[in-house]
């Protein structure tokens, strides 16, 4: 870009959108002609903030702007929350802007754990924070410091999700040689055979890993939704998941599943097929409580013209 457009840019006499050219001056803030340098960031800082909030959003803004906003505005509102939002921004870059994060923006770098494990510096500023709910400290503090893996505790699941009895060992070996942040790496990234076996794992934040997962299947959320052998905490977190609950399978076995949180199943069954209803009302695994509702709802649908 020639000096003069560039010039033109800090002056305002080309035609951009405000978050467009907050972009463009962060850019030219740190270019080489110090004379452009200079003029971008005399005018970077009479800019209103609600253009950089919405360059920051853009999974496509400039690093060079992120850094900017990291480094400059980290203490403005909304600015570090927004960088955490963004699942493109580096952990390494929120870091910069740890000790400005809301519980919002605590919790957007839990829903992207991927994003998190890579950067142990930033799970400890984030378990010092403040601003954590009780909920997310735990989480967080797992992150650091959790509980090993056990061999013991998975061996029954192990034999089932891996049947050479070599592979099993070297996979369980494997697993207990691992830390908890490299444990929801691999939750991440790893295979369906890893992903069985840490959906158990004693830490609810690599539980969760699992479920973030990009290869997670719906066969896999089919049945780990059935499993009665997970804890309440995995089971209630598919629900909340919009996309697995529109897989009606993942509904049927949350419904039917005796270890499914009584106030989640009772919502569920509401979504039953009649067929599927009339089934858990002879469940006796389930709940008292759930197995009556479930006979009122089906009496309710049979009284209803056409039930």
């Amino acid at each position: 870009m020639r000096p003069e457009k560039k010039l033109a840019i800090c002056a305002g006499s080309v035609p951009l959108a405000p978050e467009d050219r907050v972009e463009l001056l962060a850019i030219l803030a740190a270019d080489k002609d110090p004379n452009v340098a200079q003029r971008a960031q005399g005018v970077l800082i009479t800019q209103p903030l609600d253009p950089f909030l919405i360059a920051i959003a853009r999974y496509d803004a400039d690093p060079r702007f992120l850094t900017y906003c990291a480094d400059n505005l980290g203490d403005k509102n909304g600015v570090a929350d927004g960088l955490a939002r963004n699942s493109k921004v580096p952990g390494a870059l929120v870091a910069r802007v740890a000790h400005h994060l809301t519980s919002g923006g605590i919790q957007a770098m839990l829903d992207d754990l991927d994003r998190l494990s890579f950067d142990p510096r930033l799970v400890d500023l984030l378990a010092e924070s403040p601003a954590a709910t009780p909920e997310q400290k735990i989480l967080l503090e797992e992150a650091k410091r959790g509980a090993p893996f056990k061999e013991d505790d998975v061996h029954e699941a192990a034999a089932e999700v891996e049947p050479d009895k070599v592979k099993r060992q070297t996979l369980l070996q494997r697993l207990t040689r691992m830390n908890v942040v490299e444990r929801i790496q691999l939750a991440v990234k790893g295979g369906r055979e890893e992903r069985m076996l840490l959906i158990r794992d004693p830490n609810k934040i690599v539980q969760r890993a699992v479920l973030q997962s990009p290869r997670l299947t719906d066969t896999e959320v089919e049945s780990f939704a059935g499993m009665a052998n997970l804890t309440d905490e995995v089971l209630r977190n598919i629900s909340m998941n919009r996309n697995f609950m529109k897989n009606y399978v993942v509904v049927k076995n949350l419904s039917k599943n005796p270890k499914t949180p009584l106030d989640v199943s009772l919502r569920l069954i509401q979504r039953l097929t009649a067929t599927d209803l009339k089934q858990l009302t002879t469940n006796k695994n389930i709940p008292e409580t759930l197995r009556t509702t479930a006979m009122k709802l089906q009496r309710q649908r049979s009284m209803k013209p056409g039930g």
